[in-house]
């Protein structure tokens, strides 16, 4: 009497033979001249997508690394001006909680024009702040909008001239805008003495207020003076990499699909095994 094994053993035996029959039929079948060459374009294609991918997350995260710096500087305990005069390379410090205090040069305040605040376009505006005899620091005060007729009229600012207490933090020059021409508003349509302009040279300005600059501030006091500081917070902006990342990622996935479609599966679909 045969048992169930044994009835199943010449069905797995014409399975096996039908199936090397069909493995042979597809190697039979010859290829196209250009199999090789878009076997290797495909290679190289997926290979630098790929890479590029790797590259996106890298780059991710450099700015998460370098966030994290950032956040573990404004961790820090405040500097206060006693503590920056008697160490002057704190003043490198970038990110770094201050307290100072000092006076203003009003006189020497600049404008910086195109710069939006929770959209709405107005003006950075800078002021240097002597903190002794030989110490100043610019001191990015705040935001105020701009006239939308006229944008030499420049709204009221109230700077204090006797000793002043400024919160902030140290931080990079103030970023500069494209500009097609070099040429500044004329002192004529300036607002008092103060002066728009689209960037700051801060070694042409150091030079104009008659001493350097030894750091620049953004203040995070509370809004006052007819400014705002609704600045933004410091993020490390690594969303878009990641969708950079995903992109070149799906980018080599299908390259693979479109080969496998076009170079293996349809070319073989219709293929059936040889019958025995």
């Amino acid at each position: 009497m045969n048992t169930s094994a044994e009835t199943k053993l010449p069905k797995m035996a014409k399975k096996a033979i039908a199936t090397m029959n069909f493995i042979r039929t597809i190697i039979a079948i010859p290829r196209s001249r250009s199999f090789v060459g878009v076997t290797l374009v495909l290679c190289v294609g997926v290979a630098l997508t790929v890479r590029l991918g790797f590259w996106q997350l890298s780059r991710a995260q450099e700015k998460l690394d370098r966030h994290q710096a950032i956040a573990q500087q404004q961790a820090m305990s405040e500097l206060d001006t006693s503590a920056l005069l008697e160490q002057p390379a704190l003043f490198a410090s970038l990110h770094r909680r201050v307290h100072l205090r000092g006076r203003w040069l009003p006189q020497h305040t600049v404008y910086l024009d195109n710069r939006a605040m929770n959209g709405r376009a107005g003006f950075w505006v800078l002021t240097p702040l002597v903190l002794n005899a030989n110490t100043r620091v610019l001191v990015q005060r705040g935001w105020v909008p701009r006239h939308q007729l006229d944008r030499t009229l420049l709204p009221p600012l109230d700077t204090p001239l006797g000793e002043v207490h400024v919160q902030g933090r140290l931080s990079p020059a103030p970023s500069e805008l494209m500009q097609l021409s070099s040429t500044q508003v004329p002192d004529h349509l300036a607002s008092g003495s103060s002066r728009i302009r689209q960037n700051i040279n801060l070694a042409q300005y150091a030079v104009e207020t008659g001493g350097p600059l030894v750091a620049t501030v953004l203040q995070t006091d509370p809004a006052s003076e007819g400014l705002m500081r609704d600045w933004p917070e410091i993020s490390a902006g690594v969303e878009k990499h990641h969708a950079y990342a995903f992109q070149w990622f799906a980018l080599a996935a299908l390259q693979l699909v479109l080969y496998l479609w076009f170079q293996w599966i349809k070319p073989y679909r219709h293929v059936r095994p040889t019958p025995l």
